[in-house]
């Protein structure tokens, strides 16, 4: 059955394009997923991914078939009976010793302990409300004045104090020395993942994206840290690989389920429930 997913009224150019219509009860295969008010994003998702799965292992004979219109609120035993026919739908073989002496020699920069770095920065926070394009353009003229030739040392610390919206802003945005754990997975990412362009010394020359907003960053320290050998981290690789291996056949699995489903008044995209993960 193709999947049918009621998004709006259709026009480009109405609000309600991308959103599902205020009138319209989310629901899977003429099953509706609420009763009452719409939930929010997050729990619609949740639910729309569950009562699939839900529908599933009723086609399979795991589950007795559902006679009412709402999607049914799942008990232990049910959750558990779901649980035990994804984890047989997306076996995953365990990575080959080849396999993870490759990753290992493809990205040993993911497997060194002890660096860190000496760094400060000035955050431009990203809150509700906020013109996200007015402050990058804010940060982006900050970030120009720190990265010109002859610019005085003190005045990174003179912005920082101006601008931030960070409780370091107060020490000249100082963070200190951080390794990879001590920081947002983005910041870590940019400061210490790149395999082909390990940051210098000074004001980095672009923006640094994370959760938080934007970042304007500089070093002024590294601890190189040790490189740790492959037998050393031989089981985390199998363990990494195999997660990814089952992330992606959770995600081919869901993408099939959802093919096949009339959806309506809900967008589905991937495996994104707690049931599947």
């Amino acid at each position: 059955m193709k999947s049918q997913t009621v998004t709006g009224c259709g026009s480009s150019s109405c609000q309600c394009a991308g959103e599902a219509a205020p009138d319209v009860v989310a629901s899977i295969n003429g099953i509706a997923l609420y009763a009452g008010p719409r939930p929010d994003p997050e729990s619609l998702l949740e639910l729309a991914h569950t009562e699939l799965l839900r529908q599933q292992a009723v086609r399979q004979g795991l589950l007795p078939r559902h006679t009412g219109l709402v999607a049914p609120e799942l008990g232990e035993s049910e959750r558990h009976v779901i649980e035990k026919m994804v984890d047989e739908a997306a076996q995953t073989p365990e990575p080959t010793a080849q396999e993870c002496e490759r990753f290992y020699e493809a990205n040993k920069h993911l497997y060194v302990t002890g660096q860190a770095l000496h760094v400060r920065h000035i955050l431009f926070a990203v809150t509700p409300g906020v013109n996200v394009h007015a402050l990058t353009v804010h940060a982006e003229k900050a970030l120009l004045e720190l990265s010109r030739q002859g610019v005085r040392p003190d005045r990174f610390g003179q912005l920082a104090a101006e601008l931030s919206n960070c409780p370091t802003s107060t020490n000249g945005g100082d963070l200190g020395w951080i390794g990879p754990d001590d920081c947002a997975p983005e910041l870590a990412n940019e400061l210490f993942n790149q395999k082909h362009s390990q940051w210098g010394m000074g004001v980095h020359p672009r923006l640094v994206h994370t959760r938080f907003g934007f970042h304007i960053i500089e070093v002024l320290g590294r601890r190189k840290g040790r490189q740790a050998s492959y037998d050393e981290v031989r089981e985390r690789i199998a363990a990494e690989l195999t997660l990814r291996t089952r992330a992606k056949a959770l995600h081919q699995y869901m993408s099939l389920l959802i093919g096949q489903a009339k959806v309506e008044g809900v967008e589905l995209q991937g495996a994104d429930s707690p049931l599947v993960q």
